[in-house]
């Protein structure tokens, strides 16, 4: 009894060996490197789709950081610049004189579009209700600027809020094909099943990379536009209070 019993413990570990080479002969040496490029090249190929499309909007999402970003700077470059030229000029007739036509910043070609319907008014049809139709063409060009420099953004707040989903959608993928493995070889042993694991997971990185400094830059983009149409408002109400003043001198 007791040498049969100790045959029977001896065959376990000699049982579970070969178990382990089994599987081991069915995992390649290249499968159990988890660097980047392998774990991409070892997904399927709908997977690597889903990787590629990632790092593809990611790229063009930093284009469109970087882009929006020197933009706005120069935009409020420009309109400290102008504000300079508005304050200290001695007449509102020659600052139009000087840069029309070359107004290139969203301040200058509001004021310029407010000159050219003031200018109009007083040779053409008299002042009756200027200050409403030069807050519509301020309003208008405002309207303009802003949709211009908003453009694009659309694609950082869908990345934002997608982009993580997306990468789900190819650990899903991910997943079902270590399974899929799993079923082939008949063992749920960590060398086997371990590569599938990482390309899963390996979709979701990319996702997170890809959508959370899209959905940071995003709000932060759209805070500075909101702050720089205030911007562009309160100029518009400055220069309204100017006709106002000026019609209510040439009527008294």
């Amino acid at each position: 009894m007791f040498s049969v019993t100790l045959a029977a413990s001896d065959a376990a570990p000699s049982v579970a060996a070969e178990a382990a080479a089994t599987v081991l002969s069915h995992v390649s040496e290249g499968s159990l490197n988890t660097s980047v490029w392998a774990l991409f090249l070892r997904a399927e190929f709908v997977v690597q789709l889903v990787i590629v499309s990632l790092i593809a909007a990611s790229v063009w999402s930093w284009a469109i950081i970087i882009n929006k970003t020197r933009r706005l700077k120069q935009l409020n470059v420009a309109a400290d610049e102008f504000e300079e030229m508005f304050w200290n000029a001695g007449s509102l007739e020659s600052l139009y004189q000087r840069i029309n036509g070359s107004a290139s910043d969203p301040l200058a070609s509001m004021f310029c579009a407010a000159m050219r319907e003031w200018n109009y008014a007083v040779s053409k049809s008299g002042t009756g209700n200027i200050e409403q139709r030069i807050d519509r063409v301020m309003q208008l060009v405002i309207n303009r600027e802003i949709a211009s420099a908003e453009r694009h953004l659309g694609f950082l707040a869908s990345l934002g809020s997608n982009g993580v989903i997306v990468g789900l959608f190819g650990t899903v993928l991910g997943t079902m094909h270590s399974f899929q493995r799993i079923v082939a070889l008949q063992s749920t042993n960590l060398v086997a099943v371990a590569p599938g694991i990482a390309e899963a997971l390996f979709a979701t990185a990319v996702g997170v990379i890809a959508s959370i400094p899209a959905a940071i830059a995003f709000n932060s983009i759209s805070i500075d536009l909101a702050r720089y149409a205030n911007r562009l408002e309160a100029f518009s109400n400055e220069f309204n209070a100017i006709v106002a003043r000026q019609l209510l001198e040439e009527r008294s």
